[in-house]
């Protein structure tokens, strides 16, 4: 097993960026979609898909998913808070515009640099790291000052339910990285949360009586392709395989690159409003990541 490193390299900066640009366009991706398949039930394909592909991997690498390891009881604790994130997520997204979601969706950082320190003692933040979230927190409320101040009532219920999603997340990451699943291979941990989503689900999209389609035009099946095979298999392998060796709470302030990538895109997909507030927003990211990565002397 490869050590944990305890700054940020070359792969894991590439792997963010990488990750950070297509889940600011997936935000989009899912929006544009749901003109044509209800949120809840997008997301059950998307997880259900991306559940089969991962036992194909497992399977062709050799890697088991089933031995007794201990990590049974942590891992559907963390798979119920991501199967509950993504239903906030998806959901929330037919309240408010992508942009606005994602960026309060990336408050998750917060969550994880408030907890995670209470149970690993290795992750706990120096002052000029601390100083980084607080910049790009206020980045986040500056970004979205427009909102507060002229939204209308149905974006409360999509900003509402994002800031839930992000807490979610960062619940997850916490329990990822204080129990056994630590210690699990990155496979194993992304089978547990894909795979409560899939069971999960489905049982919430009937609960919120969507209708279930599977005629889908082509850009709905393209649409649900890249949401599957890119966003929950291999970005998210990807993700597991950097919780596990890199500290959390430098790659999760890392993500708030997110956001402007979700901005661009709606702004240029969907015509959302590109305010002065949310491209101000963009030096105070930048600078906030700058000082949570930033090496000690």
């Amino acid at each position: 097993m490869n050590a944990r490193k305890t700054q940020l390299d070359a792969v894991a900066i590439s792997l963010l960026l990488a990750c950070c640009l297509f889940w600011g366009f997936q935000q989009v991706l899912v929006k544009a979609t749901l003109a044509e398949i209800a949120p809840a039930f997008q997301a059950a394909i998307r997880f259900a898909g991306a559940t089969a592909l991962l036992l194909v991997w497992c399977a062709w690498r050799g890697i088991r998913l089933f031995s007794a390891d201990g990590s049974l009881r942590a891992g559907l604790l963390a798979g119920s808070l991501f199967a509950a994130e993504f239903a906030c997520l998806y959901v929330g997204l037919q309240y408010t515009s992508a942009s606005r979601l994602t960026v309060f969706l990336y408050t998750s950082p917060f969550w994880v640099a408030a907890l995670l320190p209470i149970w690993v003692k290795s992750e706990k933040l120096r002052p000029v790291q601390w100083a980084g979230l607080a910049c790009a927190f206020a980045a986040v409320a500056f970004a979205l000052r427009d909102g507060f101040s002229a939204g209308a009532a149905s974006t409360w219920v999509g900003d509402v339910m994002a800031l839930v999603a992000g807490m979610l997340w960062g619940l997850t990451t916490v329990v990822i990285r204080a129990s056994s699943l630590s210690r699990v291979s990155p496979e194993k941990l992304l089978f547990y949360q894909i795979a409560v989503s899939t069971v999960a689900l489905p049982l919430v999209s009937l609960a919120l009586g969507e209708r279930w389609s599977w005629e889908f035009s082509p850009f709905a099946a393209t649409s649900l392709v890249l949401q599957t095979v890119v966003g929950a298999f291999a970005s998210y392998l990807a993700w597991m395989w950097m919780l596990g060796r890199y500290p959390a709470t430098k790659i999760s302030v890392f993500v708030f690159l997110t956001p402007l990538f979700a901005l661009l895109f709606g702004v240029l997909w969907l015509n959302e409003a590109a305010t002065p507030s949310l491209l101000a927003a963009l030096v105070l990211v930048a600078l906030g990541i700058v000082l949570v990565n930033r090496k000690p002397a």
